[in-house]
């Protein structure tokens, strides 16, 4: 097994501490609390070449430290790891957006330092939308734990090969058409359209009609596929409707995303992001 270790400087704020907090507490992809709050371990599927890395990020001051073990391609599993917890955004302009937007600037002091993150890749978020469908997130998270479990490697989620011979086995039982949609899902990662650097890099709209064209695949999950899943930094949700009730909550009645969203520039997806972890903060601390 190789290993590499890489550093990162990080333009603008962030917190390892504020990022692993809100992973730990994130229901589809939680990772276990280990006590450390300055180390951040992580276990995934390498979009490169499918094979599972190991990760360990730690923090100092303006540098991400990187430390990576596996046997495929661990320069570009680096790569995956700063896109997945936002590192390699220059977010130096975020402040900017709290000066404009004082609901942003608020958030901004309620979750300090805190980078978007979630899924590793487009392929496990896309995977995640159609556990998810009809489901409740709860339930939706057993399933992906026992995928992870009984098809996964040692903790990480399925390659995309793993969960199409799970399917085509015979094997894999999931309500409804949940199996037929995570092969459409596993087939389409293998053709590269679920590839996280060629996602970001489409224009948006080109980006949601090939996302759209996975069975299984629709405007909710396209959202959280560009948001969640490749992390771009400046994309609107168009059906994300716990967040326009956030925005009732937080701005009043009667203002709508398309009302506040200019403001958020060049840095949409992550007001977006601030704005729906603080609802799912204010109502884990209420129930």
């Amino acid at each position: 097994m190789a290993r590499y270790e890489t550093t990162i400087e990080v333009a603008g704020p962030w917190s390892l501490r504020t990022s692993k907090r809100f992973w730990e507490e994130f229901t589809p992809t939680a990772i276990a609390a280990d006590g450390d709050p300055d180390v951040l371990h992580a276990r995934f599927i390498s979009e490169r070449d499918w094979t599972a890395v190991s990760a360990r990020i730690t923090h100092q001051d303006a540098t991400a430290r990187i430390e990576l073990s596996g046997d495929g391609d661990l320069i570009a599993a680096a790569g995956q790891v700063a896109r997945f917890l936002s590192l390699d955004v220059d977010a130096t302009a975020w402040s900017d957006v709290g000066d404009r937007d004082p609901v942003i600037a608020s958030a901004q002091r309620q979750l300090p330092g805190f980078r978007p993150c979630g899924f590793h890749s487009p392929y496990e978020a896309a995977a995640w939308c159609v556990l998810s469908q009809r489901m409740r997130v709860p339930d939706a998270a057993r399933l992906r734990r026992h995928l992870i479990a009984t098809y996964g490697d040692d903790g990480a989620f399925p390659a995309p090969g793993a969960l199409l011979q799970a399917v085509d086995s015979g094997d894999l039982t999931l309500p409804g058409r949940k199996a037929d949609y995570l092969a459409a899902v596993a087939i389409a990662a293998l053709d590269g359209i679920l590839d996280g650097p060629r996602l970001r890099a489409l224009p948006e709209e080109e980006a949601r009609e090939q996302l759209l064209s996975i069975k299984g695949i629709g405007p909710f999950a396209t959202d959280l596929i560009l948001i969640r899943g490749t992390n771009a930094r400046d994309i609107v949700p168009r059906a994300e409707r716990r967040l326009h009730a956030e925005i009732a909550y937080r701005y009043g009645p009667g203002v709508t995303l398309t009302d506040i969203s200019d403001a958020w520039r060049p840095f949409r997806s992550w007001a977006a992001v601030h704005l729906r972890a603080l609802r799912e903060q204010r109502t884990h601390e209420m129930s």
